[in-house]
């Protein structure tokens, strides 16, 4: 049992009842060792807002997420109806959805520049393994939340979007259709799914989300932030244990975090009130016509935030998977050949080879899309490993490794724009070239991670007051 502290006679209201909680519950307690007396690096710089923002659009979605539950109806017949009822004839409904809305894209916008920083300056290194997991547990999290909650609408971009997601999941050997029919809840996306969605998107979903949101806070506070330089702050302490290269978070980066809030909030509000819609791209034109199964749009595409793995799903064709055999062989040929491996190695090289290439060639391309583009994904959980370069931070690796980074945003974003786009040969010899840059990025990074001469590390890290 905690000991128990009595407040001075002379303390002031305030302080009593702050004593009177602090007996009971930690609060002091979560406030200096997450707060006052939780020491950050001194020099962090722009790119460290955005785990806080990501926070932020967080609260924003559920605070609008739930206002918008009191007058939606989760049903096929009457959903559509419903968002109508909610932009025309509930008082500020139209504010509320186009919050949740743009908010949307807005919290995959900061988190993939959050994700990006932590590639920049190595945040996934060791001891920060598991920060990094938790973090891509939140992006898959989000990646679901928000394909369940495309459907809600019941526009027709939400549901033909829906019908083309789910049906991939048939491509699965064996268990495909049964899975399909799982998800859908029935043999077409109707009212069964459209429950499913709802119940999945309000209640399921966000309960994970919170809970490894507060994984990967506990997991950053144990270890201690990461920084540009890359180096780590506990290193050198001085008499009373404070990081000499450290200053409390508060007041210092709430100030700076409040003020990367406030011009976020100028932004997202310029976005709210003049184009809310993205120019289609935050919420498609297709979606503000009523789901008809009778009548299949010209062309279907999810959302931006999907569009680099629906871009890599569609590149996956019967020539890719041919492509992707020679790799396995050449890769097998090479590691036998140079890669310096005993007898037994080089025989399960081979027999690895063999499998990945038989495999390769039983199952149908679509299958391997669906694999790609879960892989896009999954590859990311890795990435603590396959990092192997003798410096964390972009700053003190050899400055080619700056364009590799480059070639990887750049292909992404190409990735993204193709996926918004009808197919055509020549978008998806693109895409096909993209998907390989992209996984060649990962899988080959624990070589071309260390290739290079690297600049020399500081023992404290380098900030100039501003």
């Amino acid at each position: 049992m905690a000991e128990y502290h009595e407040a001075p006679a002379d303390a002031t209201a305030g302080r009593k009842l702050l004593n009177w909680i602090d007996n009971r519950f930690p609060l002091s307690k979560l406030y200096n060792e997450h707060l006052a007396e939780y020491y950050a690096p001194k020099n962090f710089n722009f790119w460290y807002v955005f785990g806080s923002l990501a926070l932020f659009v967080l609260v924003i979605q559920i605070v609008t997420g739930i206002f918008l539950t009191m007058n939606y109806k989760p049903d096929a017949g009457m959903a559509f109806a419903s968002v109508e009822y909610i932009m025309r004839d509930v008082p500020g409904g139209w504010i509320i959805r186009y919050m949740h809305s743009t908010g949307a894209s807005a919290f995959f916008i900061v988190v993939y520049l959050h994700m990006f920083r932590g590639l920049l300056y190595g945040s996934y290194r060791k001891p920060r393994e598991l920060v990094w997991i938790f973090g891509c547990g939140i992006f898959l999290c989000m990646m679901a939340e928000a394909f369940m909650g495309y459907l809600l609408p019941w526009g027709q971009m939400s549901y033909w979007g829906a019908q083309v997601i789910v049906n991939l999941f048939s491509a699965v050997p064996f268990i495909g259709p049964d899975l399909a029919l799982l998800i859908r809840g029935d043999y077409v996306i109707g009212d069964a799914t459209l429950n499913r969605f709802f119940s999945f998107h309000v209640i399921a979903v966000p309960l994970v989300l919170l809970g490894l949101v507060v994984a990967h806070i506990i997991a950053l506070h144990e270890v201690g932030s990461n920084n540009p330089d890359g180096i780590e702050i506990k290193a050198k302490k001085d008499a009373k244990g404070v990081p000499l290269d450290g200053i409390p978070f508060h007041p210092f980066y709430t100030v700076h975090d409040i003020y990367a809030v406030s011009v976020f909030l100028m932004i997202y509000s310029a976005v709210l009130f003049f184009a809310p819609t993205g120019g289609g791209y935050f919420l498609e034109f297709n979606n503000f016509i009523e789901a008809n199964p009778l009548k299949t749009p010209l062309h279907i595409a999810p959302v931006w935030y999907f569009t680099p793995y629906y871009s890599m799903l569609r590149a996956t064709t019967d020539v890719m998977v041919n492509v992707l055999s020679g790799i396995v062989g050449i890769g097998a040929v090479l590691g036998i050949v140079r890669g310096g491996f005993g007898a037994k190695g080089k025989l399960a090289l081979a027999v690895g080879a063999i499998v990945a290439v038989a495999l390769l060639k039983t199952f149908d391309a679509k299958f391997w899309g669906v694999v790609v583009m879960g892989g896009a994904v999954i590859v990311l959980f890795f990435l603590p490993w396959l990092d192997r370069s003798l410096a964390k931070s972009i700053r003190y690796r050899p400055g080619w490794h700056r364009i590799v980074y480059g070639v990887f945003v750049a292909f992404f974003l190409v990735l993204g724009y193709l996926g918004t786009q009808p197919p055509s040969v020549t978008s998806n010899y693109i895409s096909q070239l993209g998907t390989l840059v992209y996984f060649g990025f990962f899988l080959l990074m624990p070589w071309w991670s260390r290739l290079g001469t690297f600049k020399p590390v500081p023992d404290r890290v380098i900030f100039a007051a501003h």
